[in-house]
């Protein structure tokens, strides 16, 4: 199944405080207003955000540029020369 590009929403992940037990989505998209998390802006594209229940309190990178082979979490694929830049 194909889908919408993805959008690089930043160059770099961004440090998040999580909360044991609860759930987030991770926008996986790179369209979410609410960024690094989903607000639904997915709706037709074929990407699904990336939910999670975090499993202890405590910082966390996420990414940004929607590249990571580890999502929701940075992997340093913004750090790649070979990454695309499909920002829209």
């Amino acid at each position: 199944m194909s889908h919408s590009p993805i959008h690089r929403a930043g160059n770099a992940p961004v440090e998040i405080d999580l909360v044991e037990g609860q759930t987030y989505a991770w926008c996986a998209c790179g369209r979410s207003n609410t960024q690094p998390f989903c607000d639904g802006s997915h709706q037709g594209t074929g990407i699904d955000p990336v939910v999670f229940e975090a499993e202890r309190s405590g910082k966390v990178w996420l990414c940004m540029c929607k590249q990571t082979s580890t999502p929701p979490l940075c992997d340093g694929s913004h750090r790649k020369q070979n990454v695309k830049h499909n920002v829209e």
